[in-house]
């Protein structure tokens, strides 16, 4: 089964915390956004493994861009 992880609010990725092939789990950082002046976390929703990441540091992000895909 497969988790496709979304932009939940329009930013700047500033980095990307995991790589393709990662293993996961639930609650760690993936990536952190820069919104408003302020960075935002975003979290790894399941346990798994990376198997796509569609953003990259210092790309603009709107909401519903999807930045990962894991396999779970």
């Amino acid at each position: 089964m497969q988790e496709i992880v979304e932009v939940p609010i329009t930013g700047k990725m500033l980095n990307i915390k995991v790589g393709i092939g990662d293993k996961v789990k639930e609650g760690e950082v993936i990536c952190l956004l820069e919104s408003m002046k302020m960075e935002n976390p975003i979290l790894v929703p399941v346990s798994g493994v990376i198997k796509e990441i569609r953003v990259s540091a210092g790309q603009t992000v709107k909401t519903g861009d999807i930045i990962a895909i894991i396999e779970y």
